[in-house]
């Protein structure tokens, strides 16, 4: 079973679960009024750290760098609005944590290390796939001219 199939199934089950268990505590009202201003508080924090990571989107893209730590920060931030704006508190808790900024930068680091190791082994597979002893192999970069012939038999 796929992870994204799971948590749609296992997400909302403990979120009722923790629901029940918070309403029993402190009552039906006081949850309701809890999860809305959670809520309100969520959405200014994510407005508050989109701007911080737009800032600093534009900082890098003006001293020359990539800025992708900063655009996969970003993407965190959309990620916790939506945690922030579904109703619960295990997603809130998950949204809230990543409205921390060097929490988004730890996750955002880890994620740049993992995709660049898999996009190193896909280069070197494909490097191997295309060997340069094989007549179809064209290195990057060179220019193969030719004409393209139409199912009509024009020629371009």
């Amino acid at each position: 079973m796929p992870v994204i199939l799971l948590l749609f199934i296992l997400v909302p089950i403990i979120e009722i679960g923790v629901f029940i268990a918070v309403g029993d505590v402190i009552g039906l009202g006081a949850t309701l009024l809890t999860v809305l201003v959670t809520a309100i508080i969520g959405v200014n924090l994510l407005k508050q750290q989109g701007l911080h990571a737009w800032h600093d989107i534009q900082s890098t893209i003006n001293q020359g760098r990539v800025p992708a730590i900063e655009m996969a920060s970003a993407a965190q931030l959309l990620f916790a609005g939506a945690l922030l704006l579904t109703p619960g508190f295990v997603t809130d808790g998950f949204g809230f944590l990543l409205m921390i900024p060097s929490f988004r930068r730890l996750i955002a680091t880890r994620l740049m290390q993992h995709w660049s190791v898999s996009f190193s082994s896909v280069s070197q597979q494909t490097y191997h796939h295309n060997n340069p002893s094989d007549s179809s192999y064209v290195p990057p970069g060179r220019t193969i001219e030719g004409e393209l012939e139409d199912p009509d038999g024009k020629n371009h």
